[in-house]
């Protein structure tokens, strides 16, 4: 893998009007778009199959095989859905991503639609991101005029509409089905699959809801060929990724750096480096919900996806949240569970009822109102909410519980222990 650090999906960070249609035209923006026209959509879904693309949201699934589920010979309606909702935690790489290139989210997103057969797309925004709905809703105009979206564009005969929605702020709607409900002006609940969105999303037809920085990448891959794309990060996590990074740091920011790419390296030399006179005391290597890491584990780490799971971890939406010596673990694990046990829906019991346990507990840890045996019984109540919810809230919860409790027990209890 090279450790190259190419600027791909921020080339225009920093440019004057980078974000403006003429800039981005002026740097073969919509390229792509026209390249795309000029193929079959099969070819389109099989040219992103190949790039190995992975959903930049989280979950890191296969981009041109979630397209390939969407049924050819439907009639009817099909929907295409940005997911730029972005409620993890210690994310923030969409929304620099919308401020900086907001055309070139709208070109994957046109390009996505046509290899779907979808003519109408929304982008789903979170609402406090302000600032990036207008910079959003600006660059959407500017594509209505130039006949960039609408009918036949670019004389190609197909037709794509596009909406700018904002949800209330809900971690839940970041979770596609439950964001889905959200634009449907229903209650923003997650729903069983299957159906999954593919077949039965958006007004019960097929759907695909993709994440922003995913769709950003779709006109590199169609302007350069999955090859090019290929040339960074490694086999099974391909291209590059963006990192927000947040902590005591000299540079904290967001990044874009190959999949694959040394822990340390980007530490030291994207973030620069803890400030002087701290220490690693943790990671938090995929915003809140993932297990976080010690020192000693993060020695060889790199990012990607495979090394994270091989850690007991989740590279997650890229969200790196570096914790110093000076950080307590206890209020760190306080907030943490309390934002979650906020954030549930209350649909499923294993969630409700458990995130509000582990808060519970956890409130007495904090102000030494209960026993040594309630660090034990945080694991244990966990250990419970795994895999038993519609979505994953419950097991967002749970798992960095889990991973607190193994990892600085002994702060819990000595917490405890200073009465």
């Amino acid at each position: 893998m090279t450790q190259e650090k190419p600027k791909i999906l921020l080339k225009f960070e920093g440019m004057p009007n980078g974000r403006a249609l003429k800039t981005y035209m002026a740097h073969s923006g919509y390229e792509a778009l026209k390249k795309a026209f000029a193929m079959s959509k099969e070819d389109v879904i099989n040219e992103v199959k190949a790039s190995g693309l992975r959903g930049r949201g989280g979950a890191g699934f296969p981009t041109g095989l979630k397209w390939s589920f969407v049924p050819k010979d439907m009639p009817g309606p099909k929907y295409l859905i940005c997911n730029n909702d972005e409620s993890e935690p210690g994310t923030f790489k969409d929304r620099h991503l919308c401020s900086v290139s907001p055309h070139m989210v709208i070109e994957g997103m046109i390009i996505a639609g046509f290899a779907i057969g979808a003519n109408k797309g929304y982008i789903y925004t979170r609402y406090e991101f302000q600032e990036e709905i207008g910079q959003v809703e600006a660059a959407i105009k500017e594509a209505y005029e130039a006949g960039l979206l609408g009918k036949n564009i670019l004389g190609s005969g197909f037709d794509f509409d596009l909406d700018h929605y904002t949800g209330a702020g809900a971690y839940i709607c970041g979770e596609e089905t439950g964001l889905i409900s959200s634009l449907e002006g229903k209650k923003g609940q997650p729903k069983l699959k299957p159906p999954f969105p593919a077949v039965s999303g958006y007004l019960a037809r097929p759907t695909i809801v993709n994440n922003t920085e995913t769709l950003a990448n779709v006109p590199h891959i169609i302007l350069n060929g999955a090859k090019e794309f290929r040339k960074y990060g490694s086999e099974k996590s391909p291209g590059t990724k963006l990192f927000s990074i947040s902590g005591a740091l000299g540079k904290p920011g967001v990044y874009e750096v190959p999949l694959g790419y040394s822990w340390n390296r980007f530490l030291n030399e994207e973030a620069g480096g803890l400030l002087p006179g701290l220490s690693l005391k943790a990671l938090i290597p995929g915003g809140a919900s993932a297990p976080l890491l010690t020192p000693k584990e993060c020695e060889d780490l790199t990012l990607d996806y495979e090394c994270m799971a091989a850690k007991g971890t989740m590279l997650g939406s890229g969200a790196i949240m570096v914790i110093d010596n000076r950080q307590s673990m206890v209020e760190l694990l306080r907030c943490t569970i309390e934002f979650f046990a906020h954030e549930s829906c209350g649909q499923c019991t294993p969630c409700r009822e458990g995130t509000g346990w582990l808060n519970n507990i956890m409130v007495g840890i904090n102000d030494r109102e209960v026993g040594a045996d309630s660090v034990d019984r945080l694991h244990l109540v966990s250990k419970q909410m795994g895999g038993r919810t519609i979505c994953a809230l419950s097991d967002a919860c749970a798992m960095p519980v889990m991973s607190y409790v193994q990892k600085f027990s002994d702060e819990l209890k000595a917490h405890l222990a200073k009465g």
